[in-house]
């Protein structure tokens, strides 16, 4: 029995292709998460006693939301690159239920024992390689090494996990900031192939004659730039040097943008906001040199920047792109949809500069930027949760 009958047999249509499920439960838990993550900066009652409290909000949208983001996208990307059967059936929703483990372990508090916690934690990304490598290294393709991308990320979590063990805070921290630079170098390898192409092929549809610029040497170094910003987050955090790296890969990524011409898809909500996801790289990256540099309290906030606004804001764009493209649907933001990418630019707003520059207390501050991000979320999941549960549209398997 194939994966597609085994998705059309003994579970349903939501197993049949590994966007499916991943894409629900990313949307689902970005808006429960903080919901959740509210909750308890309001009430006190940490899961994670040992460690600051926003260290578990920063652990859960990193490998709880953008990790199962990550995974809808790479199951559904890799068998179209390399030709082979996408997961489906059972083994996806074991590996499903993988991610859902680590999500529970991490909500029980204090009283689960540091062993189970790795235990319900650490299995789902080893899996994730697993079920992606071997057609990835058969094949030769060229996107294979974010394999090792996906490894140090769960080195990253491994490392998360020994901080909270030894209750060593700085420890978890820079596990947290290693991760988020993971991630982001992530956008920067798929976006830089995704972003100029779906433009292109956008422009060219509605007749707009417009090149979108490319310089070879620019997609070196800026990627370059971000392997050695990961590279010195962990060895030399907070020095001058990575200040001076983080401003090299801000205005390299600023000039690569700028190449892809967004601003002439105003009216095209699902390709504009691959372009506004992505303009949150270099300014989150202004902001976090700004910050190593001292005396600017407006860039205090520049994980949000890049956390919420990159990494967060690319993965809906991605999501809601992608879900339609393989469920055989066209691609159109609905114009729910296209508010809630408004939505959470806000959410990001106001989380980044509502402090210091919108004159609003912190609390909030943190309180509306929550409100937005849940309320666009479950926007995201009024106008998705339908097409993800169902067949294509077009009667195609998948």
């Amino acid at each position: 029995m194939t994966g597609q009958e085994r998705a059309k047999g003994i579970v349903p249509i939501l197993f049949a292709c590994g966007f499916r499920p991943f894409f629900l439960v990313a949307g689902l838990y970005a808006a429960i998460s903080v919901a959740a993550w509210l909750w308890l900066y309001r009430n006190g009652g940490w899961p994670l006693p040992s460690l600051p409290p926003q260290y578990w909000h920063g652990h859960e949208m990193i490998f709880g939301f953008i990790a199962a983001g990550i995974a809808g996208f790479l199951l559904t990307a890799v068998p179209s690159w390399t030709g082979s059967r996408a997961l489906s059936g059972l083994p996806l929703v074991a590996l499903v239920s993988l991610w859902l483990a680590g999500r529970v372990a991490f909500s029980l508090g204090p009283g689960v024992p540091i062993w189970l916690l790795a235990v319900g934690e650490l299995g789902f990304v080893p899996a994730l390689l697993l079920a992606i490598a071997t057609s990835l290294l058969r094949t030769g393709n060229r996107n294979w090494p974010m394999l090792g991308l996906l490894a140090a990320f769960w080195a990253a979590d491994v490392t998360f996990i020994v901080g909270l063990a030894i209750q060593d805070p700085l420890l978890s921290r820079a596990a947290l900031l290693a991760a988020l630079d993971i991630v982001l170098l992530l956008i920067t390898i798929i976006g830089g192939r995704i972003i100029p192409a779906f433009t292109r092929n956008a422009l060219r549809a509605s007749g707009v004659q417009v090149a979108v610029r490319s310089s070879p040497v620019v997609e070196r170094l800026v990627l370059l730039s971000m392997v050695v910003m990961l590279l010195g987050d962990v060895v030399l955090p907070d020095s001058p040097v990575t200040m001076a790296i983080v401003v090299a890969a801000a205005a390299l990524h600023a000039w690569r943008l700028a190449g892809w011409v967004g601003w002439r898809t105003m009216r095209q909500p699902i390709v504009w906001v691959l372009h506004l996801a992505y303009l949150w790289l270099p300014l989150g990256l202004g902001l976090k040199a700004a910050s190593l540099a001292g005396g600017f309290a407006g860039a205090a906030h520049w994980l949000h920047a890049l956390g919420a606004g990159a990494a967060g804001m690319m993965i809906l764009a991605v999501m809601t792109r992608a879900s339609l493209g393989h469920t055989g649907r066209p691609l159109r933001a609905h114009p729910i949809v296209a508010v809630a990418y408004g939505v959470v630019a806000l959410a990001v707003m106001v989380r980044v500069f509502g402090p210091k520059l919108l004159a609003m207390d912190y609390a909030t501050a943190v309180l509306v930027s929550a409100a937005l991000w849940i309320a666009a979320f479950i926007a995201y999941l009024a106008v998705y949760a339908p097409i993800l549960v169902r067949p294509r549209a077009d009667g195609k398997p998948g």
